[in-house]
Formats: C-alpha cells, sequence, structure tokens
C-alpha cells in the first residue's frame, strides 16, 4: 500500500479525476458522454506517445525541444510518400524512421561535440521547421489516407462506443513497453545513472554518449509515430501544424513526476499530464470558454508544473 501511495503517477492520476468531476458537473449535459470520454482519450494520443520519449530524454538528463517540428515534418513526409503511390504500412515505417533518423542526429551532436541539448535541439526545431515547410512548398499537402485514418477513428463512427481507437491502444502499449525498458533492462538503469549523475556514470562504466544517441533515437522513433497518428487524425500533411507541441509535452512529463534536472521521470505520470492538458483544454470548450481563457489556463498549467519540479528539486537536495 505505501508503494501505491508513494507512486510518482498518484498525484496526476488523482488531479486527472479531480478536474473530471469539475468539468462534469460544471457541464453534465455534455461533457460526462461516453463518446466526450473516447473523443479527449484520441486527442491526448499524439501528446503522450511524444511525451512517452521525453521522460526518457529527461531521465538522461536532457530536453528536446524539436518535437513538435519533429511531428509536423512526419506529417508531410507521410503525405508526400502515399500521394507518390507508397502503401500506408510503408508510410508509417517511413515515418518512425524519419523520427529516429532525427533523434539520432540530435544525439550525435550533443554526445560528440558536448554541446546542451537546449541549444541542439533549439537549433533543430528551427531547421526541421524550415525542411517541412520547403518539402510541402509552404501548403498543406492533401493525400489520401489509405487506411492510415483508421488508426485515430473512433470505434462505431461519430457516435463512438465502448472501444478506443487503435492509436490509444499503441499509446498504452507504447507505455508499458518503455516503463519495463527503464526498469527491468540495464540500458534502461544506465539511462537513470547518466541522468542522476554523468561523472558517477562514468566511473561505473556506462558508455554515456552511447546512452545519449540511444534515449534520443528512440524518443524520435516515438515523436515520429506521433506524427503518423497526427496524419491520421488531419489526412493532411501540414508544415505549420503541433507549434508548440513541444511545451504540452514537456508539461506532461513534468505534471507526471518528471524533473528538469534529470534522473526521475514516470511514463504512467506522463500519460496522465497529456491526459490532464487535453482534459482541461475538452472541458473549457464544453463550458463555452474562449480560447483566449484556455491558453491562460495551459499556460499556467505549465508554469505550476515547472514550479512543482523545483520544489522537488530542492526537496531532493
Amino acid at each position: 500500500m505505501r508503494r501505491w501511495l508513494g507512486a510518482p503517477w498518484l498525484g496526476p492520476a488523482m488531479a486527472v479525476a479531480a478536474v473530471y468531476l469539475l468539468f462534469a458537473l460544471l457541464a453534465p449535459d455534455t461533457f460526462p458522454r461516453t463518446v466526450n470520454a473516447l473523443t479527449m482519450a484520441r486527442q491526448t494520443v499524439v501528446v503522450a506517445i511524444a511525451a512517452i520519449g521525453m521522460t526518457l530524454i529527461m531521465i538522461q538528463g536532457g530536453i528536446d525541444l524539436s518535437v513538435g517540428s519533429t511531428v509536423a515534418l512526419t506529417t508531410v513526409v507521410v503525405a508526400r510518400a502515399l500521394d507518390g503511390g507508397v502503401g500506408p504500412l510503408t508510410a508509417l515505417a517511413l515515418g518512425v524512421a524519419l523520427g529516429a533518423l532525427v533523434g539520432s542526429l540530435n544525439g550525435v551532436l550533443i554526445a560528440s561535440l558536448d554541446l546542451l541539448p537546449f541549444v541542439v535541439t533549439l537549433g533543430s526545431m528551427s531547421a526541421l521547421r524550415g525542411l517541412a515547410k520547403g518539402l510541402a512548398n509552404e501548403q498543406k499537402i492533401d493525400a489520401d489516407p489509405r487506411g492510415l485514418d483508421a488508426l485515430m477513428a473512433l470505434p462505431g463512427g461519430k457516435q463512438g462506443g465502448f472501444l478506443l481507437p487503435s492509436g490509444v491502444w499503441i499509446a498504452l502499449l507504447l507505455g508499458l513497453l518503455v516503463a519495463a525498458f527503464i526498469a527491468y533492462t540495464r540500458p534502461g538503469r544506465h539511462v537513470v545513472a547518466v541522468g542522476s549523475s554523468v561523472a558517477t556514470a562514468r566511473l561505473a562504466g556506462v558508455r554515456v554518449g552511447r546512452i545519449t544517441v540511444m534515449v534520443y533515437a528512440m524518443a524520435g522513433a516515438l515523436a515520429g509515430l506521433a506524427g503518423v497518428l497526427e496524419f491520421s487524425t488531419l489526412t493532411v500533411g501540414d508544415p505549420t501544424d503541433s507549434i508548440g507541441l513541444e511545451l504540452e509535452v514537456i508539461a506532461a512529463v513534468v505534471i507526471g513526476g518528471g524533473s528538469l534536472s534529470g534522473g526521475r521521470g514516470s511514463v504512467a505520470g506522463a500519460l496522465f499530464g497529456a491526459l490532464l492538458l487535453t482534459e482541461i483544454k475538452t472541458g473549457c470548450t464544453h463550458v463555452g470558454f474562449p480560447n483566449w481563457v484556455q491558453e491562460i489556463l495551459t499556460g499556467a498549467i505549465i508554469l505550476i508544473a515547472m514550479t512543482l519540479d523545483r520544489v522537488r528539486a530542492k526537496r531532493s537536495a
């Protein structure tokens, strides 16, 4: 029982339940409906999958500001590939491989040149966004999804049902796999060791550079998959899509118990954090708050999450 009470995801899970009850009371005719719950789960998928990768990076002691640009670039590349006659499975694999390549490049630059992750990923954020616009000729690309749209479709059509979209199950499965990787594998323990203390990890024989590249490659692949699912939702390649996504992803990880200082993070907590952000946006819409109020609330949540991270860091120290 004490182990469950001390779990880092318990606080975010309770926040999700409390916010749900709040909006259910404020908008009882629409918010508690099953179709709304399914829609919220569907809208959480892209942030959730990207947050799983960001959890790995932040546990390792890094950060990635290029997530949103990677997602946008992936939607463009997938749309171009489908428009060129490529099959849906090949397009999906291409999107994941593209994300892994981007992540690997970020990791190599950070590890080999000893550059700050913030600087490297800030540069790649701009470069990838520009590349996406160039490949798309600065316009959206309409393409036949060829079945990829089924990944994010609500079971039973617009009326919904008691089944979840395939993308939600993919996110949950990936969450379990990555959590198990961190907890039960040697490379996963090395990731935590590097984030806790690079110097100590080196003394213990951990190849810090290799771990850095591995973590950014894995997170990049997850961002690429998030981009494929974003295309599945939009069914267009949009080079201007997902601007600011990286802030939501980082906020989800921090809300879920992750630390900007490294060495700590929870995959389950990050998933609850992502759901909490979606819940607040959806609830505000149902209550009738204008978009600018939603943006203020989202910004406030990010600030609160960062403040909680600093408080946790001071208590640990």
